[in-house]
């Protein structure tokens, strides 16, 4: 790893918290950040149409770099996420601030902070709620566990309130893990942030206001409860403390949820866009082949909306004729694509023995059987848009 990042002695040094950097964090922000909602396209906010804008939660002022345990980064500086909307809308809008709840007052004082938050909403045109959890004891850090799905601090209550006294609402949580959403169904708009870094709050704002397309994809479920999980649903979690045995086996994640039919909050591989995507037919360059043999997926996509975006394709694999158990389908590809409105490109995939390969215990080697495949093409697990077979003969 020092060769790879030039650090091996006699070697310069690079620049250190460059600008270049900063850039490329922002960057990097953006394009993760997950569009998990929209609703009667609430985002990207119009300013035009507003005159107040609400921002409510800790998280809104809160830096992130900071703890962690090895997640911890030492940040030159962090612009957060209030910082970074008052910044993109100077001059042109008024942005109060409530904090809503504190992550170390008493539950007194967190009813009060409750309370002047639901009573400033009133008044707002739309409440950019920014929430989740931080890298305190107990949350997203090393060496402990969560206490529960929900998320702390009585934030559920306090959003479902503030849905209550003004409905145009916009959840944004910087987090790094899911959580419950007994809300979900009274907000109108929900961004999935993460944790943005250096950049964060510029990240967020360029997503909210509409200068970035969002493009982001979830990199993994979000169940509606704990209990959904595969470790809750055999008992597994935590075990003895010490060991913790994976007796879901193969059905990780997406597979498990598709193998039970459970229906997850959000799907692995989930992300809307402020623009829409049409996919076309899949076609293949053959029909049958041998083990040894590539095929080429190709299906065309086009932007359908009326804005740029990027969109993330992707390929799943289903193995028809397996002699063991295997996911319903599992993700071999994916590639993001920029597209302007109207334009229409053609996506191509490489399959080869890797891709159909699966590990057989009794043999001890990854083999591909002859047999019948389907490759299916889509924006998300659960939002399959083309699919096609084809054979591989001995």
């Amino acid at each position: 790893m020092m060769y790879r990042t030039n650090m091996s002695e006699g070697r310069p040094w690079g620049t250190l918290a460059s600008e270049e950097h900063a850039m490329a964090a922002r960057k990097i922000a953006k394009e993760g950040i997950v569009l998990l909602k929209n609703n009667n396209k609430i985002l990207p906010v119009n300013i035009g149409s507003l005159n107040r804008i609400l921002v409510v939660g800790e998280n809104a002022v809160k830096m992130m770099s900071r703890d962690g345990g090895s997640s911890e980064a030492k940040s030159k500086y962090e612009v957060v996420p209030l910082e970074g909307i008052r910044k993109y809308v100077a001059g042109r809008i008024e942005v109060d601030y409530q904090p809503g709840y504190s992550s170390t007052a008493s539950k007194s004082v967190n009813d009060s902070l409750h309370t002047e938050a639901v009573k400033a909403a009133k008044g707002a045109d739309i409440v950019l709620y920014i929430g989740g959890m931080n890298k305190n004891l107990h949350m997203d850090c090393e060496g402990v566990d969560r206490e529960s799905y929900n998320l702390p601090y009585e934030q559920d209550a306090l959003i479902a309130d503030l849905s209550v006294v003004n409905p145009s609402l916009v959840a944004v949580m910087v987090c790094g893990n899911a959580y419950a959403m007994p809300w979900h169904k009274k907000v109108p708009a929900i961004v999935q942030a993460w944790y943005g870094g250096t950049e964060a709050g510029n990240a967020i704002a360029d997503v909210l206001f509409g200068e970035v397309n969002p493009s982001g994809k979830l990199p993994f479920s979000f169940p509606v409860k704990i209990e959904d999980n595969a470790a809750h649903a055999f008992n597994a979690y935590p075990g003895d403390g010490e060991t913790v045995e994976y007796k879901e086996g193969i059905f990780v994640g997406y597979r498990w949820f598709e193998k039970e039919k459970i229906k997850p909050l959000f799907a692995f591989g989930h992300g809307l866009s402020y623009t829409s995507f049409d996919y076309g037919k899949i076609t293949l360059d053959k029909k049958t082949i041998k083990s040894t043999d590539n095929i080429t997926v190709t299906i065309p996509i086009t932007n359908s909306g009326n804005r740029e975006g990027a969109e993330v394709v992707q390929l799943y694999i289903m193995d028809m004729e397996s002699s063991l158990p295997r996911p319903l389908k599992e993700l071999k590809g994916f590639k993001k694509v920029n597209l302007a409105p109207g334009e229409t490109v053609k996506v191509n995939f490489t399959i080869g023995k890797e891709a159909l390969s699966f590990y057989t215990p009794e043999r001890h080697e990854w083999v591909v059987e002859p047999g019948k495949f389907q490759i299916l093409v889509g924006t998300a697990s659960d939002d399959i848009r083309s699919s096609a077979t084809f054979r591989v003969e001995r």
